[in-house]
């Protein structure tokens, strides 16, 4: 069993008369993490399915006393995909007002969805927190850092969702069988998806630009779509956990790029596959995109684990001056380069640090790894 890094924040929050919402992609451990956290109370908990019909059906307009017989004396309710339960925000407001000594926890694995109908009816009552795909943190707590490490190359090619990270050998089969069955699921169930073959095409144009700028308008010429349309895809992808952006830092430089994202994949398996592109580190012509993506969704998930607040860009200027990964934290800023190969050089451009005084400047190899993974750095 992999330790979640998120379990010892989420019982800290336990009892504490609000309901525990976890959101996260299907497949990434939601079910087991909350197992977890019942563990010491299985006669007292409630687990309820919402991909299970009887449960939807059982928690259609149901009263505060049709719940009763179902909650019984059980101290803990969990309800799995809530999302799929039909008014769901209100199913939670009901359980929370009207059993007070019950923790109630709810998973969703379409934020788009679950949040949008418990967001109304839960203000106040809930405390909510994002569950990744295991993270190079969690695997190096659970077998060693040394171990860990060695398996760099294979995390970025096949990521790290956790059917796939332990089963070493058989990934591209389990991989393949993620994306095809479960990554999609929620997004095309929603009627905002009109065009599934459009949303295909539009992973494939993010997945080869990790670690460029991406335009809307030049999305739409190359996908003959339009850019409302782009855009709207593009933000569900990213409330499905698939995606994520990363805004240019502009405050000081009239010529910073003031407008330009960035968008990464929470996991490097998942952008592999919709590429197809299963080869080796040696025979790839990506590989420091592949680093850069990988450093960068690593990162989010241990200053996610760890609740530390923080703001992220990328910073570049028309001159093509530029800096892989900025973080502001407390008020300073923490510019990071990338590089695969610890031997190669870099400085911190003359325009940034003259216009931002007193930020930190590191590169980031495997060398250094534990310095940006495994610590506040």
């Amino acid at each position: 069993m992999v330790k979640r890094d998120l379990e010892p924040l989420i019982r800290k929050h336990l009892f504490k008369n609000k309901a525990i919402i976890i959101y996260g992609a299907r497949q990434v451990g939601k079910t087991t993490l909350v197992e977890q956290l019942v563990r010491d109370h299985q006669p007292e908990t409630l687990f309820l399915n919402g991909d299970d019909a009887n449960v939807r059906e059982a928690l259609t307009n149901v009263s505060s006393s049709q719940l009763l017989p179902i909650i019984g004396n059980r101290k803990i309710v969990i309800i799995d995909e809530a999302q799929r339960i039909t008014e769901t925000g209100l199913v939670l407001k009901i359980i929370h007002d009207n059993f007070r000594d019950v923790q109630l926890i709810a998973t969703g694995s379409s934020s788009f969805e679950l949040a949008g109908k418990i967001n109304e009816p839960m203000t106040g009552r809930k405390f909510e927190f994002h569950l990744h795909p295991f993270s190079f943190g969690e695997m190096t707590t659970h077998h060693g850092f040394l171990t860990e490490k060695g398996l760099l190359e294979n995390r970025m090619i096949f990521g790290y969702y956790p059917d796939i990270a332990l089963h070493v050998g058989q990934e591209l089969k389990l991989l393949k069988t993620l994306v095809s069955s479960f990554l999609y699921k929620d997004l095309l169930n929603l009627e905002q998806i009109q065009k599934p073959a459009l949303l295909e095409k539009i992973l494939k144009a993010l997945a080869m630009q990790v670690g460029n700028e991406v335009t809307y308008n030049e999305l739409a010429q190359l996908l003959d779509s339009d850019k409302g349309t782009i855009e709207k895809y593009i933000d569900l992808l990213e409330k499905a956990y698939i995606i994520f952006k990363l805004n240019g830092l502009s405050r000081n430089v009239r010529n910073e790029i003031k407008k330009g994202r960035k968008i990464y994949f929470y996991d490097n398996g998942v952008r592999n596959a919709i590429l197809g592109n299963f080869l080796t580190l040696s025979s790839r012509i990506d590989t420091g995109a592949l680093w850069e993506n990988f450093l960068i969704s690593e990162r989010q998930k241990f200053l996610g684990n760890k609740d530390i607040e923080f703001q992220r860009y990328f910073w570049r200027t028309t001159q093509q001056q530029e800096i892989d990964y900025i973080e502001e934290r407390e008020g300073k800023l923490h510019a990071y380069e990338f590089k695969w190969n610890p031997k190669s050089k870099s400085g911190l451009s003359k325009t940034f640090s003259a216009a931002y005084p007193g930020s930190e400047f590191k590169i980031i190899s495997p060398e250094n790894i534990h310095l940006f993974l495994s610590e506040e750095s």
